[in-house]
């Protein structure tokens, strides 16, 4: 069987990925653009204390966090090592006892249904800064064990050189789809045609512009995030845990003494590849305040990542039925790297006509698709 995958970011990258696996003929296109989410995504693996109540996100995040052990296992047969994945634990933090107390209770009803949650326990502010030094003094914390990062460039580079090995070829170039009578005959590449007998569509945040010429109006935008990477001189920061303010921002460290901060969620703001004054300074406000030790820290890099969002916080995922072997599998949004490799896997197998453990009917991509008068 030919698939025709496009898009490379994490879910692209994954879904080449595991057909290769499979057996099949697998062709990635890519275009490339400024703004990829992947490469700008922060890594946090941990949807085991969020306070999101919706349960179809839930179920996707935490099959996307159980599947990574199995992912890094299948990609070190590969000879791909280098991820940045590492399970480093998360602090959960807050002034507020009452919050802490939600973190706690709802990290141990989850623990008790999913062993991987990991130990759950309450600590000091002393204990805290233990783990994470630049810590604002009196924090406390909820410390939750089974919490990982991982960097998505690595991660994605990864899984396309493990695609390569498994027979998979990529091609750089806007590509558009062909079909005849509502089946899906393959992609025209910078205007070579190139036949498939299916084609997933990962293109993250730009896909809605290669759906529409087709009258599919998939219904995903691009939000824009800002991400700041600090360098902090002469510290080891491989194992300081992921941060977790009670909000929508957040702290990640690496290997190479850099911690991540972020991130800003601009719902309207296009494909605006800019740095701004607003957007910077929220992060570094938000970071700083949690995190005052890092105020002599040096500024590394700041990434800007298009996120795909969905009119709700469900991703895109499964065939479009009036097209026959047409995939989406997008509208990620800010889960792009918790369900993203997982949600490849499942992408694969409904390219190649598999049965998938997980029902999908709560991400079917065109449910928001106005009905035909």
């Amino acid at each position: 069987m030919k698939v025709i995958v496009i898009g490379a970011g994490i879910a692209g990258a994954s879904t080449a990925y595991h057909l290769s696996k499979k057996g099949a003929e697998v062709i990635v296109v890519d275009q490339f653009h400024e703004g990829q989410a992947t490469a700008a995504g922060a890594g946090i693996v941990c949807p085991w204390v969020t306070s999101l109540e919706d349960e179809d996100w839930f179920r996707l995040a935490k099959a996307g966090a159980c599947y990574y052990p199995s992912l890094v296992e299948q990609l070190k047969e590969d000879g791909e090592t280098n991820l940045g994945y590492r399970l480093v634990g998360a602090l959960a933090v807050s002034e507020d006892e009452e919050k802490l107390d939600y973190v706690e209770q709802r990290g141990t009803k989850c623990r008790a249904e999913i062993p991987e949650v990991g130990e759950i326990r309450r600590l000091s502010a002393e204990e805290a800064r233990k783990l994470f030094p630049p810590l604002k003094e009196g924090l406390k914390a909820v410390y939750v064990e089974g919490a990982a990062r991982v960097d998505g460039r690595l991660l994605r580079d990864a899984l396309k050189r493990g695609a390569e090995k498994h027979g998979a070829t990529f091609y750089t170039g806007k590509a558009s789809l062909e079909m005849v009578n509502s089946i899906v005959t393959g992609v025209r590449i910078n205007e070579e045609f190139i036949a498939a007998d299916a084609v997933v569509v990962a293109a993250g945040a730009w896909a809605r512009e290669l759906l529409a010429p087709h009258g599919i109006d998939l219904k995903v935008e691009p939000q824009r995030g800002q991400i700041v990477h600090l360098q902090v001189p002469e510290q080891d920061t491989s194992n300081w845990p992921v941060i977790l303010p009670q909000s929508s921002h957040y702290l990640v460290s690496f290997d190479d003494s850099r911690v991540v901060v972020g991130a800003t969620r601009e719902t309207g703001a296009g494909f605006d590849y800019r740095v701004t004054a607003a957007g910077l300074q929220e992060v570094l406000d938000e970071a700083l305040k949690v995190a005052p030790g890092l105020a002599g820290s040096t500024m590394h890099e700041v990434r800007i990542g298009f996120r795909p969002a969905g009119p709700d916080i469900l991703p895109l995922l499964g065939p479009v039925p009036s097209i026959q072997g047409l995939i989406i599998a997008n509208g990620l949004g800010a889960s792009g790297l918790t369900m993203g490799p997982y949600l490849g896997s499942l992408a694969a197998r409904l390219a190649m006509g598999e049965e998938v453990e997980l029902d999908i009917t709560p991400y079917v991509p065109l449910r928001f698709a106005l009905p035909v008068e």
